[in-house]
């Protein structure tokens, strides 16, 4: 688990900057592998994994080295839980959310719909009981859990209609993960979860009709805007975040001061990773607009938004019913939403409000 004291662990890695974690001659250096969901080279994601590994091995003066294989090399993108806690790999890096049906109590540790953004997220979990709730959950596979970096709000899609109304949805064939597939499904679309490498293509057939990825940043790079014309706004996943794991017994061998390196290094990369994400997308937004000024942003009309809430609503009802786990993360979720969202009010919503011509 991430302790709170965080001071005195970069108080410990700037003392291992400074040499006095070296290597000795007869020490043996301790080499761990993890497994990442992503294709090498992917950014942010795949770079926030090598930053990661190569930050280890620096504070750690080489005592501690970790090999980073991508989805090419272990040929098994989503199955990194179950790599990790067979001791495959030391650690894995993926997105809880691909779990759901292994143990649908590890999706929200990435996010819900309609849910919390990513500074409330980040808020209730290191400080209002998602630490301690993922540590239970995760426990069971014999795993730690840890945030891996944020995406921030994703965007809604990419559509190659507009949508007006519920019934637009109808028949719809759209590439969509997590809990959001659900609650469309419900709403009659036609729900699929192609590996990334087919959708271009998919999109530009019409083998799907719509798809969402990430945002600009990410999206720019896979050329969907050149084939769906409407970009929606997002409701689906308002704060992704991926997930670091290490096998528990692994862990449990480790000296307390690679344990901290291996901890500060991970909020580290958590922390830069949505920063990237954010200038990445930012920066693609204004080459696409200009670029690409057929582009037309839309926001799903009230109608279609309240009837997504109501199923979303029911299906985490219906959940909750079955499953007592879930209901007290969903339960913890809400009551420290509700009191975030009051300040995310004040703080940014008025503020941009205000400001935003």
């Amino acid at each position: 688990m991430i302790r709170n004291k965080l001071i005195l662990m970069m108080v410990a890695t700037l003392l291992v900057f400074s040499g006095s974690s070296s290597i000795a001659a007869d020490e043996k250096v301790i080499k761990w592998k993890l497994a990442m969901t992503w294709p090498a080279g992917l950014p942010p994601f795949a770079w926030t994994v090598t930053r990661f590994a190569d930050n280890v091995e620096a504070m750690s003066g080489g005592r501690m080295t970790i090999r980073v294989d991508d989805k090419n090399k272990h040929k098994a993108a989503l199955g990194i839980l179950d790599m990790v806690k067979a001791g495959q790999y030391e650690m894995g890096h993926s997105a809880s959310y691909y779990w759901k049906g292994k143990d649908i109590n590890t999706m929200p540790f990435t996010t819900m719909p309609f849910g919390m953004t990513t500074s409330e997220q980040d808020a209730w979990y290191f400080y209002g009981g998602g630490e301690a709730l993922a540590k239970e959950v995760f426990d069971k596979h014999g795993v730690n859990q840890y945030q891996g970096g944020s995406t921030g709000n994703q965007m809604g899609g990419w559509f190659r209609k507009e949508i007006n109304s519920v019934d637009d949805l109808k028949g719809l064939k759209m590439r969509i993960p997590g809990f959001a597939g659900e609650v469309l499904a419900e709403l009659g679309v036609a729900v699929t979860n192609l590996p990334a490498g087919e959708l271009y293509t998919a999109l530009e057939r019409g083998t799907i009709d719509a798809l969402e990825w990430v945002g600009p940043g990410m999206d720019i790079n896979m050329g969907f805007h050149k084939v769906a014309p409407y970009y929606y706004t997002g409701w689906h996943e308002p704060a992704t975040d991926l997930q670091f794991l290490i096998n528990q017994d692994a862990w449990n061998e480790l000296p307390a001061d690679l344990q901290a390196i291996i901890e500060v290094a991970m909020v580290d990369s958590k922390a830069r990773m949505y920063w990237e994400n954010f200038a990445m997308s930012a920066e693609a937004w204004s080459k696409m607009g200009v670029d690409y000024p057929n582009i037309k942003v839309r926001t799903f009309p009230p109608e279609v938004i309240a009837e997504m809430k109501a199923v979303n609503a029911r299906l985490i009802a219906e959940t909750s019913a079955r499953d007592p786990m879930f209901k007290k993360i969903m339960e913890s979720q809400a009551e420290f939403m509700a009191k975030a969202r009051e300040w995310t009010k004040m703080s940014d919503y008025l503020y941009l409000k205000d400001n935003i011509e």
